[in-house]
């Protein structure tokens, strides 16, 4: 399912976030969103996935517009991993992987066999069929991330929206979790902090400051040492990988203030951009 942002603009706590974004997310596409704190990726996230309405501008799921759809429609479209939930929920991993069902129709409570299926194959797959019975409220913060991503997983969505799903994880299960985004063959969106993992498992990144998308495009051509001078305030040094040749950057230190108010903006800032 293809996803088109255009010219959005969000507020949150009544102050504006995000504005002017616009980028279109071919099907099966994996975007990963990079930007300091602050800078309006979760703001992004909350308005794509339907979960608050933009300010401005519109979100468009195959050509419909997300805010001319029920929340049933947008829930069988969209899934959505967010940063915020009880970490004393108490309920059994099983039944809050089957929330995830509920937009199929039948309701917590009224699960049918393919439905637990479906939950049990999702936690199969991030490595936690073991955690079933286990209470939530019980988990690791790791365990809980996967088991928040088996249920995205379960909803059954062409279209999944991640705020920071490796927040947690050890490096193996980063690694897996988003090899399986990579190969769910869904359209994704997905905010990242760890820069050379977005680089390793994004088709496409793009870099928001101060609320506006500064660059985008494939990892390759986006994510330079001047980029992330002029993002994050850090110097860098790029390394190729010994293996793939791919480009990895070691992170030396907080750029000082003087170099980064005598630095010239290496960033563009793009409107209307179309991924390939």
């Amino acid at each position: 399912m293809r996803v088109d942002i255009e010219d959005l603009g969000a507020h949150r706590g009544g102050r504006p976030v995000v504005s002017g974004v616009s980028v279109s997310v071919p099907s099966g596409t994996v975007l990963g969103l990079l930007g300091p704190n602050g800078s309006g990726k979760s703001t992004l996230l909350r308005a794509v996935s339907g979960i608050a309405s933009p300010s401005s501008g519109r979100v468009r799921l195959d050509g419909a517009d997300i805010a001319s759809l029920s929340r049933r429609e947008v829930a069988l479209r969209v899934a959505v991993m967010t940063q915020e939930h009880s970490e004393e929920f108490e309920i059994p991993v099983l039944d809050m992987v089957l929330l995830g069902r509920i937009p199929h129709g039948h309701g917590f409570g009224r699960d049918t066999g393919r439905d637990t299926a479906v939950a049990m194959e999702a936690l199969d797959r991030v490595g936690g069929a073991e955690l079933a019975h286990r209470s939530f409220s019980a988990l690791s913060g790791g365990e809980r991330q996967r088991v928040l991503f088996a249920r995205a997983l379960a909803q059954e969505t062409p279209v999944l929206v991640l705020d920071e799903p490796t927040n947690h994880l050890d490096i193996a299960h980063q690694l897996e979790l988003l090899d399986l985004v990579r190969t769910a063959g869904r359209t994704a969106v997905v905010a990242l902090h760890d820069l050379n993992l977005a680089a390793r498992s994004c088709d496409a990144v793009g870099v928001l400051a101060g609320g506006r998308m500064a660059a985008l495009g494939a990892p390759e051509e986006v994510l330079t040492t001047g980029l992330i001078r002029s993002a994050f305030d850090v110097d860098s040094t790029a390394v190729a990988h010994p293996d793939s040749g791919r480009r990895h950057f070691i992170f030396d230190s907080r750029t000082s203030t003087r170099r980064r108010e005598d630095a010239a903006p290496t960033t563009p800032s793009p409107e209307g951009i179309t991924l390939p």
